[in-house]
C-alpha cells in the first residue's frame, strides 16, 4: 500500500476544516483537485491527486498540499473520469476511510476504485460507500445540489462534469473536457458563478508503451478554453491542470489576451496550488 508524504505538513487541510465560509469557499489542490465547503460545512473533494505520476513519462511539478490521512472532514469524493490523476487510491481511499464519504464517479471511475485497484481490501472501505453516476443524474449532498453533465474527453472512456449548485453560487467542473456541443445548454440551463477547465499546451511525452516522445495533447490550449467558457457563460473561468506535468505546463496569464474580446468569461480568477477562492 503506497504511503503518500506531504510537502506541505497538514496547514492546507487545517485551513479547509478550520473554514468557515460565509456562502462557499473553493481550494485548488493542484493539478485537477478542488475542496469545495459550503457555509453549513458540508466539503466536497473533486479529483484530488497526491501522487508523483510515472516518472520520467509524467513527472510531477508542484508540491504534494497534504497527506491523505490528515483529513477529518469530507462527505464526497467525485471523480470525473478513470485516468490515474482523478481516481487514485492512495490519494482518495483514505480520505473515504476516515471520514465515512462516498466516492462517486461514472462507471469506469467506479470500476478502477472496486475491482481495479480493490480499494475496500487495501482500506478500510465499505462497499456502500461507492455511488455510480451517470449524466442527467441529480443527488444532493449536505447543502449542496450537484447534477452530472456530459464531457468531451477523447482520452477518457468515460468522462462526465459536475455542476455544484448552492445558494451562494454555482460551480462547474469539467474534469478535463474540451469544448462540447452540450455546452451551449449547459450554459442556459444553469447560472455558472465559476466554472473550472483544464488548461496546458502540447508537449513531447514518452509513449506509455515505446517510451519514445510522442507529441500529446491532454488538455484545453488557450482558444479552446475560451470557447468552452463562452458557450458555458461563465462568470469566472478557473484555468486548472496547467501546473502539473513536465512538458504540458502553461502560463494561464496568456488567457486575458484570449478572452477579452468575448462576453464570456467576464474575468479570470487565475489560482496556484493552496490558494483559495470564495463565492
Amino acid at each position: 500500500m503506497t504511503q503518500i508524504q506531504s510537502d506541505w505538513d497538514d496547514w492546507l487541510v487545517r485551513d479547509v476544516e478550520d473554514a468557515s465560509p460565509d456562502g462557499v469557499a473553493v481550494w485548488y489542490l493542484g493539478c485537477n483537485g478542488f475542496v469545495i465547503k459550503g457555509s453549513d460545512g458540508t466539503t466536497i473533494y473533486v479529483d484530488p491527486y497526491l501522487g508523483l505520476g510515472d516518472p520520467p513519462r509524467t513527472v510531477r511539478m508542484i508540491p504534494v498540499p497534504f497527506d491523505p490521512t490528515d483529513v477529518t472532514e469530507a462527505d464526497a469524493v467525485f471523480a470525473t473520469h478513470e485516468h490515474t490523476d482523478h481516481v487514485h487510491g492512495p490519494s482518495q481511499a483514505p480520505i473515504l476511510g476516515a471520514t465515512g464519504g462516498t466516492f462517486y464517479g461514472p462507471d469506469d471511475s467506479v470500476a478502477v476504485a472496486r475491482e481495479d485497484e480493490s480499494w475496500t481490501d487495501q482500506w478500510d472501505l465499505e462497499s456502500d460507500q461507492f455511488a455510480e453516476v451517470t449524466e442527467g443524474d441529480t443527488l444532493e449532498v449536505g447543502e449542496f445540489t450537484v447534477h452530472v453533465e456530459s464531457a468531451n474527453d477523447p482520452d477518457a472512456t468515460h468522462p462526465v462534469s459536475y455542476v455544484f449548485e448552492h445558494d451562494a453560487g454555482t460551480i462547474f467542473h469539467g474534469g478535463d473536457t474540451r469544448p462540447s456541443d452540450e455546452f451551449d445548454r449547459i450554459g442556459e440551463e444553469y447560472d455558472l458563478d465559476l466554472g473550472i477547465l483544464a488548461f496546458g499546451t502540447v508537449g513531447q511525452i514518452p509513449d506509455k508503451q515505446t517510451r519514445e516522445p510522442k507529441r500529446t495533447r491532454w488538455y484545453n490550449d488557450e482558444n479552446q478554453i475560451v470557447e468552452a467558457a463562452a458557450a458555458l457563460e461563465l462568470e469566472a473561468l478557473l484555468p486548472s491542470h496547467w501546473d502539473m506535468w513536465r512538458g504540458l505546463t502553461s502560463d494561464p496569464k496568456v488567457l486575458h489576451h484570449h478572452a477579452k474580446s468575448f462576453a464570456y468569461p467576464r474575468r479570470l480568477e487565475l489560482v496556484e496550488i493552496g490558494d483559495r477562492v470564495d463565492l
